[in-house]
């Protein structure tokens, strides 16, 4: 391994170190009640769906079920990680079976 590669993989852990770090000293100055709080705590949700959209709107029938599926999953369940696994899981099979 060359000296130029072994300083830019730890000069990335220690940014990355850094990011994190920075993440969890400004949490407890963030406002606990108010606009920005309740803006904060939809954040997740909202990026997520920005994430997630574009694949579901673009994709083909294999996306379209697995979005259906992780709708379902998650409506009968209330439970994120197992709508999110039967997501994946569903559009993996459609895809598997030739049909996304």
């Amino acid at each position: 391994m060359s000296l130029e590669a072994l300083v830019t993989i730890l000069g990335m852990a220690g940014l990355t170190y850094a990011i994190r770090a920075g993440g969890l000293l400004l949490a407890d100055r963030l406002p606990r009640i108010g606009f920005v709080a309740a803006w904060m705590r939809h954040l997740p949700g909202a990026v997520l769906a920005a994430l997630v959209a574009p694949a579901v709107a673009g994709g083909g029938i294999a996306e379209a079920v697995g979005a259906a599926a992780t709708l379902g999953i998650y409506l009968a369940s209330r439970n994120l990680l197992a709508a999110m696994i039967g997501g994946v899981l569903s559009v993996f099979l459609m895809r598997m079976l030739g049909l996304g």
